[in-house]
């Protein structure tokens, strides 16, 4: 039969490898994001433009889902935002916006994917960060909901383990996105031109290079799909070229 899979983020980086990946497997996408996709999105399909931030948003967008499956065999919470900036220089209301599109509409989105996960036994894949377990300074607000993710996806492994739900999460290191170059501006790995940041950030794992989008779509199915990882619940993969391995002291 068929799978079916949702991933939020769907037209990122990361979001955009997964959706053409599980479908090259044969999955069938629903593909969540406020912004467009463009017409490469699978024809057998559904892409939603939608802000998972919103609570209203995400009750239409499972109203949509639930009429076009009966069940999900997996759900990525992909979708993320970013405030680089020194923590007393951050706003409550960006504080809030990182904590809504981050961590709350994964509170919410699993509780609406639920009765559709339950219905075949499924898994969930949580998209987190390096951030969660080692972070650098002006990005505290994604740090702190990457670490609340975590948590959240250890709690929510025991409390679908009945339903027969797995729930793992996924920790990516440098991975060249258009988030990760937009961070850059932090300062963190010089102050030359993007080539050079990313240079000098490639310089700083231990594989000496930047992550491709492909390479984490490749981890995230590895966690999605029931045959390969089917006895991984509540975990956490960390996949950063090894960068969280070396000691900063290094």
């Amino acid at each position: 039969m068929t799978k079916t899979i949702l991933i939020t983020g769907a037209a990122g980086g990361i979001g955009r490898a997964s959706v053409h990946l599980f479908a090259e497997k044969g999955w069938r996408v629903v593909g969540v994001d406020r912004s467009g996709f463009g017409d490469t999105f699978p024809k057998n399909g559904l892409f939603i433009q939608s802000d998972i931030s919103r609570p209203e948003d995400m009750e239409a967008i499972f109203e949509k889902a639930q009429a076009f499956t009966d069940s999900l065999d997996a759900l990525v919470n992909n979708a993320a935002m970013q405030v680089a900036k020194p923590l007393v220089q951050t706003t409550v209301e960006e504080w809030d916006a990182v904590m809504a599109a981050n961590l709350r509409s994964v509170f919410l989105g699993v509780k609406l994917a639920h009765p559709l996960l339950k219905a075949g036994g499924g898994a969930i894949v949580n998209v987190s960060s390096v951030h969660a377990v080692q972070t650098s300074a002006n990005i505290a607000a994604y740090a702190a909901s990457k670490g609340g993710l975590l948590a959240l996806t250890r709690a929510m492994a025991i409390e679908f383990a009945p339903d027969n739900i797995r729930v793992n999460a996924i920790l990516p290191g440098a991975v060249d996105t258009p988030m990760l170059r937009a961070g850059l501006g932090r300062g963190h790995a010089g102050h030359g031109d993007m080539q050079e940041r990313l240079d000098n950030l490639a310089r700083k794992t231990v594989n000496g290079r930047v992550g491709t989008p492909g390479e984490i779509a490749h981890a995230i199915y590895f966690l999605a799909d029931n045959e390969q990882s089917s006895f991984m619940t509540g975990q956490a993969m960390i996949v950063d070229g090894g960068a969280t391995a070396r000691l900063s002291t290094e």
